[in-house]
């Protein structure tokens, strides 16, 4: 049974639209970019545009970074405190990418920036295994992650009317006022979670006991390994998506109409998972999504080497890169969902490990990849492909772990 917030003020509509915004931090962080790439190339990075993709990857890496931390920090000092704490970094790194005169600053602006934005990323899954349990509360990751979905979708567009106004370095004004806004509303209207006797106190010996203890359950283990070749998959698309629509496909000045029409409908995976999850496990719909998802690749990458092109390939390009971001609603929150289960007594601390392996991991991969771009698409098909086809030993293998929280209980 789901636990009460322990706000009288939030109803759970309320929570779960400012966990959504909490988590959305790092989307906005970094889709709101794309638009202001080709920009920050020519006046940062003009002998190797390719560098400017080390501003997104450093965020992410920075992030994974920060994770790793976050969260046996919320597990003693509270979750709102190393939120505040993790915005007040998050707004510095900010600041610092907006006067950054170098792509070296920038980067270095940016790690930063990725370290604060990891309080509210990892915090805020906490605080929803603090509240609630088992399959209700992938159900109410289902809902936050429909949010998480659209805001990528939206990110494109407020970035090119913010970067219109003021150019693309005013962009990392509007993460400062999107920081400050989440940041208030968390206080005024939530009651700390996580109550001062079931707080665990900062001991390097506790925390590595901990993640003995997490990392010898093969689900966790599983959890992290899909987590991040997902993430890997999708940093991978993020990174190539605007430069693919601009330089192969001359969409560049309408990329942030594809992209939000791509997220939009990406959207409505959250909310598929959120209708199908209590019925049928988290297992069957992870197992069916990486597999699906693996198969469009596989046809995506024979229809490339066939030689189609013009206007054919482009639409079937964004018919893949759909399936490409429609997996995410239907497979992190699960894979989360999942692992946390046995681990409510830890649950800071395990959000933080598994984030950070699969984010660091994830970027790495992924930077790897897109660094091999070479004005087509198959650098990233044959990666996503083959990081894909990796998944699925361990997911035949997940689905054969014992599965407590997986039995359909009547009147679900």
């Amino acid at each position: 049974m789901p636990k009460a917030p322990m706000s009288s003020k939030i109803s759970q509509s309320e929570f779960i639209a400012m966990m959504a915004m909490m988590v959305a931090t790092v989307a906005f962080s970094i889709d709101s970019m794309l638009p202001a790439m080709p920009e920050i190339a020519q006046d940062l990075a003009p002998d190797a545009p390719n560098r400017a993709q080390l501003i997104l990857s450093a965020f992410i890496v920075g992030m994974g970074a920060g994770t790793l931390f976050t969260g046996p920090l919320s597990d003693t000092f509270g979750r709102k405190t190393i939120i505040n704490l993790g915005a007040a970094l998050y707004i510095l790194g900010a600041t610092l990418a907006w006067a950054a005169p170098t792509m070296e600053l920038m980067v270095a602006a940016r790690v930063m920036q990725g370290i604060g934005a990891a309080g509210p990323r990892i915090v805020s899954l906490a605080i929803v295994r603090d509240l609630y349990s088992g399959r209700e509360m992938a159900r109410i990751v289902s809902f936050i992650m429909v949010i998480f979905t659209l805001v990528p979708a939206l990110a494109p567009f407020l970035g090119e009317i913010v970067i219109n106004i003021g150019g693309w370095r005013s962009i990392f004004l509007s993460f400062l006022a999107f920081a400050v806004i989440s940041t208030l509303w968390l206080n005024v209207r939530l009651a700390e979670p996580l109550p001062v006797a079931d707080r665990r106190p900062f001991r390097t010996s506790a925390i590595w006991a901990a993640t003995k203890e997490m990392m010898s359950l093969p689900m966790v283990r599983g959890s992290i390994y899909v987590q991040t070749i997902i993430f890997s998959v999708l940093f991978t698309a993020i990174s190539l998506i605007q430069p693919t629509f601009d330089l192969i496909f001359d969409k560049g000045a309408q990329f942030a109409l594809y992209f939000f029409g791509i997220g939009m409908f990406c959207g409505t995976s959250s909310l598929v998972n959120a209708a199908f999850v209590v019925r049928y496990g988290m297992r069957a719909i992870i197992t069916l999504a990486v597999l699906a998802t693996a198969a469009t690749t596989a046809i995506m990458l024979i229809i490339t080497l066939s030689g189609v092109s013009g206007p054919v390939y482009f639409w079937i390009f964004v018919l893949w890169q759909i399936t490409i971001f429609y997996q995410m609603g239907l497979t992190i929150g699960n894979l989360n969902a999942l692992a946390m289960e046995p681990l409510g007594h830890i649950a800071g601390l395990a959000a933080s490990v598994m984030g950070a392996i699969a984010t660091i991991c994830g970027g790495i991969i992924a930077t790897l990849i897109a660094q091999t771009f070479n004005g087509t698409t198959l650098p990233q098909i044959l990666g996503s492909l083959v990081l894909l086809l990796l998944a699925v030993p361990m997911l035949l293998k997940m689905r054969r772990l014992d599965r407590p929280t997986d039995v359909v209980v009547h009147g679900d």
